[in-house]
């Protein structure tokens, strides 16, 4: 999302404009970088309520980390002039809604920087947040709080968001406050190989989904799934969310792509650092000046940039690739999650054997897969084979594409080859913590989970 200030006032006159801004973050193989964005939970050790933005009375909260983490060389993000987010070199740290804890890191060249990265970012955070005893959970779904239980953040666009979300899914507001994931973000050489890359990370994104379940308590219990954080992102709102069917379609392509964005419903338009609320509106009216809140005034690449930031697929298109379906997870989780795709998609033959394992599968058995996982995770089955068995096969094609790469990176695998031989996700781990050690107590997840 585009800071204040920040956005490209160019005007749109083509969709092919649009595939054209898709196509400028193609890069040839040496500048192929690694992005990884994490969230976790902040939670008070006594107690385990959730610090608020600014408490009443001098309490510690998010605003107070952001203030203390400005003193490590973070600058600000300032939002209507509230702090709420940092930026530092080429990373960021942003809140989500309900003050989930987001650290962006910068593009780095290798598995090992991420690692560094996040010991780094760890560090930071535990010197400031460690004196007002908060501490931090990456987990899928927050075990304990109800809905209502979880604090608002101020950023202009979630106020948008927490009003719109309920007219289009029944767990939308969920998503915002009480779900945490973390994401791998991969390069592309070409529009064909940024194709061939989408339709990989897609077919697989539901095994990956499997690997990651770390979700499975709500409001103190268990629910019934491995990974709450998936199933709530079944009904969120359809219209942006999923795997979209465009992708598998002969002749997909950038400007495809961007045809299918102009059809997901608008959230906002950012005018003289003001978030407007345009949700539900078309994007294609706003092409054609036909935008009710902006009557005559015609949308711009800076605009059209914001909206490719409100498209919640599973893997997400932008100027790179974001994989999207894995709940937050332990340190070695959050580093695993980049080693896998790294593995899958950074080496040529790699990228043609993942291809091969799921060249026969149909659009609809991805979906009926990426709809049982949120419940049965490696016990799930597609095209006839357990998601178990397909995950160990994902995962020796992307050691050994991790080994051609000569780095030493494919240390970063041993958590989710773990899970697969034993068959018990990070979610199966809790469920036994919470039937035997911890006697019931749900809210023991979070101190397990603290990073």
């Amino acid at each position: 999302m585009s800071n204040p200030g920040e956005a490209d006032l160019t005007p749109i006159t083509s969709v092919r404009q649009l595939a054209e801004w898709f196509a400028a973050g193609s890069k040839p193989r040496g500048q192929w970088g690694v992005g990884t964005e994490h969230e976790k939970f902040g939670f008070f050790r006594d107690g385990f309520a959730t610090p608020a933005y600014a408490p009443p009375g001098g309490e510690p909260g998010i605003r107070a980390l952001l203030e203390g983490l400005q003193a490590k060389g973070w600058a600000p993000i300032l939002d209507n002039g509230n702090p709420i987010g940092l930026k530092r070199g080429g990373a960021s740290i942003s809140l989500e809604p309900a003050g989930q804890l987001e650290l962006s890191g910068a593009v780095v060249p290798d598995l090992h920087a991420t690692w560094q990265e996040l010991q780094q970012h760890l560090r930071e955070v535990h010197e400031v947040a460690g004196p007002m005893q908060i501490g931090f959970a990456p987990l899928g779904f927050h075990p304990l709080h109800a809905r209502d239980q979880m604090p608002w953040m101020p950023k202009g666009r979630y106020a948008i968001m927490r009003r719109y979300m309920p007219t289009v899914g029944s767990m939308g507001l969920d998503m915002m406050t009480r779900t945490c994931t973390v994401q791998a973000n991969l390069d592309y050489g070409d529009e064909a190989d940024m194709v061939e890359k989408l339709r990989i990370s897609l077919a697989l994104q539901p095994v990956a989904t499997a690997l990651f379940a770390n979700s499975p308590f709500t409001e103190g219990k268990p629910n019934g799934f491995r990974s709450m954080r998936a199933q709530v992102w079944t009904d969120t709102d359809k219209a942006r969310t999923g795997i979209p069917a465009v992708v598998f379609e002969p002749g997909f392509g950038f400007e495809r792509f961007a045809e299918w964005l102009l059809d997901v419903p608008m959230y906002f338009v950012m005018r003289d650092g003001k978030w407007l609320d345009a949700a539900g509106a078309s994007f294609r009216a706003f092409l054609d000046g036909r935008l009710t809140l902006l009557p005559g005034e015609r949308a711009t690449m800076g605009d059209f940039a914001d909206h490719v930031t409100t498209a919640f697929t599973d893997v997400r298109l932008k100027r790179f690739l974001e994989m999207r379906g894995a709940d937050a997870g332990s340190a070695a989780m959050l580093v695993a999650k980049p080693a896998l795709w790294v593995g899958l998609l950074y080496d040529d033959a790699a990228q043609k054997a993942a291809a091969a394992l799921t060249r026969d599968w149909t659009v609809e058995e991805i979906r009926a897969l990426r709809l049982a996982v949120p419940r049965e995770a490696l016990e799930a089955r597609i095209h006839g084979r357990l998601v178990r068995d397909v995950a160990r096969d994902a995962l020796a094609i992307a050691r050994d594409g991790l080994r051609a790469r000569g780095l030493g990176e494919e240390v970063y695998l041993a958590p989710l080859e773990e899970i697969v031989d034993s068959g018990l996700t990070q979610a199966d781990r809790l469920l036994q913590l919470y039937d035997r050690a911890w006697g019931g107590d749900a809210g023991r997840a979070l101190l397990h989970a603290e990073v």
